[in-house]
């Protein structure tokens, strides 16, 4: 199933390459490219949530009403949501869109002699100053092949340190949008943060690659849920 999805990220990297001359930076514009191409489906996710935000002292009401009444709190809150005409779920097709992508491009990328993927065997092909060449992110990862915990156990940490940095940028990428939501509860931070965690674990195993590709994921997606949040601000201040 992600063969092809695979097959075409490839293809879209390989000729942003032969345009930038560098992988990394190859990784940020398919980034780019990919978050243009689920633009449409991002805007409405953001504005689902902030939909949910400005209803949520009103679901706390009928919480508070309720509150000893499962059912009538469920029917109640699907009322209102359905009068309201806010999807609680709206947010979740974007994500759900975005996971074929994140491992086609997880299982592309590899980790080098661990999961064989389709880019360090094109790097295997090269010769040797080539394919030291073609696996740098400028200076700043020598390997996006590699991951930081392979990068650690080789070298040291002064090699693994940049591999380190954006390992941690990959769990705050998570933690942050979730954190500067308005309204954010307790219980929502708590998630975020263990989230975030998570996703630094799971960063320290993954390609420097893949790491990139979703530290740059988060930033856009940051930016471009703060601009909404504006606009959406402005336009109910003046209404």
């Amino acid at each position: 199933m992600l063969e092809p999805i695979e097959k075409l990220l490839f293809d879209v990297l390989q000729m942003l390459y032969g345009v930038v001359g560098d992988y990394g930076v190859a990784i940020i514009g398919l980034t780019i490219l990919i978050r243009i191409l689920l633009l449409p489906l991002t805007v409405k996710q953001t504005k689902s949530m902030y939909e949910l935000q400005r209803i949520q002292p009103k679901i706390k009401e009928l919480q508070d009403k309720y509150k000893n009444d499962k059912e009538k709190l469920q029917e109640e809150t699907l009322k209102f949501y359905q009068e309201n005409k806010v999807n609680p779920f709206g947010g979740c097709l974007p994500l759900i869109l975005q996971m074929p992508i994140f491992f086609a491009l997880f299982r592309m990328l590899g980790t080098a002699g661990k999961t064989p993927g389709l880019f360090p065997q094109y790097i295997d092909s090269l010769s040797g100053s080539a394919a030291a060449a073609a696996s740098r992110f400028w200076v700043i990862l020598p390997d996006i092949t590699m991951s930081a915990s392979q990068v650690f156990k080789a070298d040291g940490l002064t090699h693994a340190l940049p591999y380190i940095v954006f390992v941690i940028l990959f769990g705050l990428s998570t933690v942050v949008p979730q954190l500067m939501q308005p309204g954010a509860q307790g219980q929502q931070k708590q998630m975020a943060i263990m989230m975030g965690g998570m996703m630094i674990f799971f960063g320290w195993q993954v390609s420097g690659g893949v790491v990139l590709y979703w530290v740059t994921q988060g930033l856009l997606g940051l930016v471009q849920q703060q601009i909404q949040m504006r606009v959406y601000k402005t336009r109910e201040e003046h209404a």
